[in-house]
């Protein structure tokens, strides 16, 4: 009888824990709501006019952005070449921006070549950039990538101040500016 009045008070005894756990484990656990994003948010801005003016999705676009110092070579330049996706109906990485770099061009390969055959012919992402919800670059659910070694796969690197300028220059300079224009009926890749 002992033993059974134990088992009793053992399995009310969770049942109570499991209860008043169960029921600060939400109020704890529940996700943090962001604060409204700014209007003048680089990513709120671009993810605006993705929704409105691409019906929430686009593929595979591409755009010639700026030329930058060869690492490898001091004082060659490399041109970088940037590929946007979008999907407003993914939960995680709405947005992926994938940086290469090429050669820069002469006048007739820009003549001859798309964005989307010269973001090709690069072959592999000098960076990425992973984003999930407007805001700055760097909160939750973001994610940069680099590749690990010259070459090599690309592989997570924290988000510096200057991955988040890098991040901002271009989305303002670059992807809002092409898809703008191509929204209003302008050329585009």
């Amino acid at each position: 009888m002992r033993a059974s009045q134990r088992i009793h008070a053992i399995v009310w005894g969770t049942v109570l824990v499991l209860l008043i756990m169960g029921g600060s484990a939400g109020r704890m656990g529940a996700k943090e709501k962001n604060s409204a994003p700014n209007a003048n948010d680089p990513t709120f801005r671009l993810f605006s006019l993705l929704d409105s003016k691409y019906n929430g999705k686009l593929d595979d676009f591409c755009v010639l952005a700026d030329l930058v110092s060869d690492p490898k070579n001091p004082g060659q330049q490399l041109q970088r070449v940037i590929r946007i996706e979008y999907s407003k109906d993914r939960a995680f990485g709405k947005l992926s921006i994938h940086v290469r770099t090429v050669a820069p061009l002469t006048p007739d390969q820009l003549k001859a070549y798309s964005p989307k055959q010269t973001f090709d012919f690069a072959e592999s992402d000098s960076a990425k950039f992973t984003k999930t919800d407007a805001g700055s670059f760097g909160r939750p659910g973001d994610v940069y990538f680099e590749p690990s070694s010259e070459g090599g796969p690309l592989a997570t690197v924290a988000v510096t101040s200057e991955v988040q300028s890098q991040y901002e220059l271009i989305v303002t300079q670059y992807l809002l500016p092409a898809l703008e224009k191509k929204a209003e009926g302008g050329s585009g890749s």
